[in-house]
């Protein structure tokens, strides 16, 4: 009896438990978002972010739901791919509006100009939000056609995954070509690693997919490197600047 009543105070814990990590699966990947967005809004600056991101996080999501009409996974992550996608609109929306307020003598650029040496640097957010519908239409008709075949569904699974997994390299890249981390929100990358290591846990203990527990630790490492990044050129700036005597007051003294 002991043991019976011990089981029923449990399974209420125990669903209770559930839902919270299913919660946190759909919401929580727009969480690190919520900084840096709030960062962009009050400075009015949005060259610390790269926009890159939110391509990445776009196609990923996109192919993610298009895997699972072929291959249906747990509809946590399914929800958590639609709330990304309009997170990352909003994101869009916002550094597009900011770009273009401070550079006012920005050239007219547009989607449907189809010039690749801008490709996904356009003036209006229409224009981004009209080649997300482009490539999600393409992409659905193809899978529509191929939805029978067992390849093409682990194929677009591996790459819904894998693209999401190299969600920080463009963050990564600019900062590299910076050799800096100025504007990038140090919390989004944080919550970036904390999340990952919860999302990667996630996948580790249920029944998903292979492709999912192998891209969600390599984008951890990902994480990593960034925030290896950020201490490098952090403590770099940080050194003080060597005093050099000028040769003309040397050769005087």
């Amino acid at each position: 009896m002991e043991t019976e009543g011990l089981v029923w105070l449990l399974e209420p814990l125990r669903q209770l438990v559930a839902w919270g990590a299913a919660g946190a699966m759909v919401f929580g990947g727009v969480v690190p978002y919520i900084p840096q967005y709030r960062d962009i809004r009050r400075t009015q600056n949005a060259d610390g972010f790269s926009t890159y991101v939110c391509l990445v996080l776009l196609v990923a999501n996109i192919l993610r739901i298009l895997f699972w009409f072929g291959r249906q996974f747990e509809a946590p992550l399914m929800w958590q791919s639609i709330i990304m996608i309009l997170t990352m609109l909003l994101m869009l929306r916002l550094c597009t509006q900011v770009r273009v307020s401070n550079e006012l003598s920005l050239k007219r650029r547009a989607f449907t100009d189809f010039d690749p040496h801008h490709f996904w640097c356009w003036s209006s957010f229409s224009d981004y939000l009209q080649c997300v519908l482009a490539f999600s239409g393409v992409a659905g008709y193809i899978t529509y056609l191929c939805i029978d075949s067992a390849l093409f569904v682990e194929t677009l699974g591996f790459l819904a995954v894998f693209t999401e997994a190299m969600l920080g390299v463009p963050q990564l890249c600019r900062n590299y070509h910076h050799r800096s981390t100025e504007g990038m929100s140090i919390k989004m990358v944080l919550m970036w690693t904390s999340g990952d290591t919860f999302k990667t846990a996630y996948f580790l203990l249920h029944s998903v997919p292979l492709q999912f527990s192998v891209c969600g630790l390599l984008q951890v490492l990902v994480d990593l490197a960034i925030l290896g990044q950020a201490y490098a050129y952090a403590h770099r700036s940080s050194k003080p600047v060597p005093h050099t005597t000028h040769p003309a007051s040397a050769k005087a003294l």
